[in-house]
C-alpha cells in the first residue's frame, strides 16, 4: 500500500461508523493516521501564518548579517553566572516549593483536534509534590476570562496553596485575571523572561503530555480532550513514577500510602486512559 492510499482511507475513516472501524484498522497503522494529522496541522499554520504572495516556507530564513544579540544572551547564560549573595544557598523558586503545598505552577499550550479545530489547555501543578492539579480547557481563542474560568475549572475541590508561578504570558497581565488572584488571596511569582528553564517543572509536564497522550491519541472536541486529560491526570499521579521523587508516585510524596507492591507469583495487567497505558498491580 502506498501513502497516498493511506491518506485516502485515512480521510475516508472519519465518515465510517465506529463499529466498522476495528474492522477497516488492519490495513491502516495508527501511526499513518498520526503522521497525516501533524502533516494537516502544519500545512494549516502555514497557510494561516506565510504570505499568500510568497512561495517559500515560512520560518528563519537564516542568520542576519549583524551579530544576533540572542547568541550573546545564551552564551553568557552557559558560561557567565553572576555571583550575588547567597550562591551556595538554594534559589527562591527552590527555597518556596520546600513548603509542601504552598506553591503551584500554572501554564498554558495549545493542541489541535483530529478536525483541526485550536483547543488551548491550561495546567496546574504542585511543585512540591508533582501532583498534577487539574486542566482547564477551552476551544477557539481564549482571553482573560476565559482563563480565569479555566483556572477555576482546574483547581476546583482543591485546597487553595499560598503562591502560584506563571510565566510573562499577556494572558496573565488581563485585570480580570489579577482581581481573581486577589480575591483567592493568592501571591503570584513571575519567572524569567525568556527562560524556560525558570519554570521547569509545567514545562517538562506539558511535553510529557504532548509525548505520552496527546501524539498518541485523537480527541473531537472540548469535552472529549477534557476527559481524557482528566483519566491521564488520574494515572500520571497514582501510577507514574518519577526519577526525581525517588522512584514514587506524586500522590505517595504528598503523604497517601504507597500502593501493594505486585510480586511476580501473584499479579495482574491493569489498563489506564483506555488501554494507552499498563500497570502491574497486586492480585
Amino acid at each position: 500500500m502506498t501513502s497516498f492510499d493511506r491518506v485516502v482511507l485515512g480521510i475516508a475513516a472519519l465518515f465510517v461508523s465506529a463499529r466498522r472501524i476495528p474492522q477497516l484498522a488492519v490495513i491502516l497503522k495508527p501511526s499513518t493516521l498520526f503522521r497525516l494529522h501533524r502533516v494537516l496541522v502544519d500545512h494549516k499554520y502555514r497557510r494561516l501564518f506565510s504570505s499568500s504572495r510568497s512561495r517559500r516556507r515560512p520560518g528563519p530564513k537564516g542568520p542576519a548579517a549583524e551579530l544576533d544579540k540572542d547568541v550573546v544572551r545564551r552564551v553568557l547564560a552557559k558560561h557567565y553566572r553572576p555571583r550575588t549573595s547567597g550562591t551556595d544557598g538554594p534559589s527562591w523558586l527552590a527555597f518556596l516549593a520546600q513548603a509542601k503545598g504552598s506553591l503551584w505552577s500554572v501554564d498554558l499550550f495549545g493542541c489541535e483536534s483530529i478536525l483541526l479545530r485550536s483547543h488551548w489547555v491550561m495546567v496546574v501543578i504542585d511543585v512540591f509534590t508533582r501532583r498534577l492539579i487539574g486542566f482547564g480547557v477551552e476551544g477557539e481563542s481564549i482571553d482573560g476570562i476565559a482563563v480565569c474560568r479555566m483556572f477555576n475549572r482546574a483547581i476546583a475541590k482543591h485546597p487553595m496553596p499560598k503562591r502560584i508561578s506563571t510565566d510573562h504570558d499577556p494572558l496573565f497581565r488581563f485585570h480580570r485575571w489579577l482581581a481573581n488572584l486577589r480575591v483567592r488571596e493568592l501571591e503570584e511569582i513571575k519567572s524569567v523572561p525568556d527562560a524556560p528553564v525558570s519554570h521547569p517543572f509545567v514545562e517538562r509536564l506539558i511535553g510529557t503530555i504532548r509525548r505520552e497522550l496527546l501524539d498518541r491519541e485523537f480527541f473531537w472536541n472540548a469535552s472529549d480532550l477534557a476527559r481524557k486529560l482528566d483519566e491521564f491526570r488520574t494515572y500520571y499521579n497514582t501510577q507514574r513514577v518519577h526519577r526525581a521523587l525517588d522512584g514514587v508516585t506524586p500522590i505517595c510524596r504528598a503523604g497517601n500510602p504507597p500502593p501493594i507492591r505486585a510480586v511476580l507469583a501473584n499479579y495482574r495487567w491493569q489498563s489506564h486512559c483506555r488501554g494507552l497505558f499498563q500497570t502491574q498491580q497486586h492480585a
